[in-house]
């Protein structure tokens, strides 16, 4: 008997990135497409089309397909499918994403946040598997988040739960401005963006986040300082998430692993430290198994339960 198969998309600002998926989080025939979503013109019309045929090219090429999950920038209602906003596609409003395309492709969609997918993903395939609770961190040009509990994806009301990014590390007037407006958030010290960003001001070079990284492992000082104080920003912010939800094990994927050996040291005693007592030692933060595969194998778990 052949194994189901689902397609599983990711979907950002500028590519779209698709494969099959079996019930064994084995994947094939990855595809990719350039796609500037973000652009001004972009409206919902043309999201729809563009995604029903990348996916329709995709469905008459590998037959037994039979669902679609997808992972996307945004807030969506609980499990509707409706994209209620999305920060970096301000253009896009109350998008009935998962019925537009289920109705013109013929197969059940199911559509969530694309953090939100990688925390899927994590607890079905990767480091996480079999927890019943998890939080999901995504370190990358921002900071994401994607909660589950008891085994269930957790959204919120309106679909902005476990906004992890926007969590503040810092008050008064040194605290540094995030893309969203407001001061002191842990995106504004410990995504890419951030960490070369703080690099320039204190060197004056403007490098790729990388090559910050090698410096630090070259014995610069003031590199491996910020990576330091990234890691130290974000286990500030995971004691606080911790300290409201009782989670004791975390997940964490995106660029930024590769320098997971400066981060986390840094990381766990900025945790530990502001841990209330008897939460401290207890918690865990795994990095993730799945490199960059977590968010399309989470957008596949949507779709293998459908299936079930």
């Amino acid at each position: 008997m052949d194994k189901l198969r689902v397609l599983a998309a990711d979907v950002g600002g500028t590519n779209i990135r698709a494969a099959w998926v079996d019930d064994l989080g084995n994947m094939g025939d990855e595809r990719r497409i350039q796609a500037d979503l973000s652009r001004d013109d972009v409206g919902e019309a043309d999201l729809i089309r563009i995604l029903a045929d990348f996916f329709q090219a995709y469905l008459d090429d590998i037959p037994g397909i039979q669902a679609i999950g997808l992972g996307f920038p945004g807030f969506f209602l609980g499990d509707s499918g409706v994209l209620a906003a999305s920060p970096n596609l301000p253009q896009l409003l109350d998008v009935a994403l998962a019925e537009q395309l289920s109705n013109m492709l013929s197969l059940p969609v199911l559509v969530q946040n694309d953090a939100l997918c990688a925390a899927l993903g994590e607890q079905r395939f990767g480091a996480a598997k079999g927890e019943a609770n998890l939080l999901h961190i995504t370190l990358g040009t921002g900071v994401g988040g994607g909660l589950i509990l008891h085994h269930q994806a957790y959204t919120g009301e309106s679909g902005m739960a476990m906004e992890f990014g926007h969590l503040r590390v810092q008050t008064g007037v040194s605290a540094r401005r995030c893309g969203c407006g407001g001061l002191g958030c842990v995106e504004a010290y410990a995504s890419s963006t951030a960490i070369q960003a703080i690099y320039a001001e204190l060197k004056g070079e403007t490098l790729t986040t990388k090559v910050i990284y090698q410096r630090a492992c070259e014995g610069d000082a003031v590199a491996r300082r910020v990576f330091e104080e990234a890691g130290a920003s974000l286990g500030q912010a995971i004691a606080e998430a911790v300290k409201l939800l009782d989670i004791h094990t975390l997940t964490i994927s995106g660029g930024l692993l590769g320098a997971w050996d400066i981060l986390h040291p840094a990381l766990m005693q900025a945790l530990n430290q502001h841990l209330i007592s008897p939460l401290k030692g207890k918690v865990k933060v795994l990095p993730s198994t799945l490199n960059d595969a977590a968010g399309i194998l989470g957008a596949a778990a949507m779709a293998l339960a459908e299936c079930d």
